[in-house]
This record gives C-alpha cells, sequence and structure tokens, in this order.
C-alpha cells in the first residue's frame, strides 16, 4: 500500500475552519475503518474521528458538532472539515487506517489504526 499523506493544516484564528485531507489509496476500499487522530505536544495521542466501511462515523467527545469527517472513494481521498476551531484543537493530525475488522466505529469509538501518515500540522490562535 502507498503511504497515507495528510495536506489542508495551517494556522488560523478561534473560530475559524480548516479542511483537512489525506490521500489514502487502497485504505478506503480495504473494508475497513480509516480516520484521524491528533497529537499536541506533551499530550498523549487522541483519536479524533473515524469512518467505517458501510459509513458510519464516530467522533471525540471534545469535536462532535464541530468536526466533520468524510471520504471520496473514488478520489481514495479522507477529509476532516473542522469547523469553530477552539486553541486546544492545535495539535499535529494524522490520518490512520486499519489493517483488520474492528467493532470500534460501530461502538462509537475511534479505533486505533495500524497505518498512519506523517501528519499536519493544525494551529488555532486565540
Amino acid at each position: 500500500l502507498a503511504p497515507l499523506v495528510e495536506s489542508g493544516g495551517g494556522s488560523v484564528q478561534a473560530g475559524g475552519s480548516l479542511k483537512l485531507s489525506c490521500t489514502a489509496p487502497g485504505y478506503l476500499d480495504s473494508g475497513y475503518s480509516a480516520g484521524w487522530f491528533r497529537q499536541a505536544p506533551g499530550k498523549e495521542r487522541e483519536g479524533v474521528a473515524a469512518i467505517d466501511a458501510d459509513g458510519l462515523t464516530s467522533y471525540a467527545g471534545s469535536v462532535k458538532g464541530r468536526f466533520t469527517i468524510s471520504r471520496d472513494k473514488a478520489k481514495s481521498t479522507l477529509y476532516l472539515q473542522m469547523n469553530s476551531l477552539k486553541p486546544e484543537d492545535t495539535a499535529t493530525y494524522y490520518c490512520g487506517a486499519e489493517g483488520g475488522y474492528t467493532d470500534d466505529v460501530r461502538l462509537g469509538l475511534v479505533p486505533e489504526f495500524d497505518f498512519e501518515g506523517q501528519g499536519t500540522q493544525v494551529t488555532v490562535s486565540s
């Protein structure tokens, strides 16, 4: 499989929006889940959002109602629309994909991903 490659990060003021993209050739047709996680300096990794093969989605409580995950299988691209951004959303955002089936998304969880990209930085200023 080709690497996962994120783009779309940047700097924005609080209340603003950004849309992240992840090219994921082969991953979105695998039948397994894909999604996003983030990590801020000095903090643990946090699963942000995921989407499974049936289109079910799951979100971290901290982003629910503000972030939306979507995918375009024809373009092999995963997206994360981030609205109403807050300074605490500042982190490096990574695209991830599972290597096997789990029930995590169906259970409302963001899974641990087996594959991940290099990340894109999102900085939200107050």
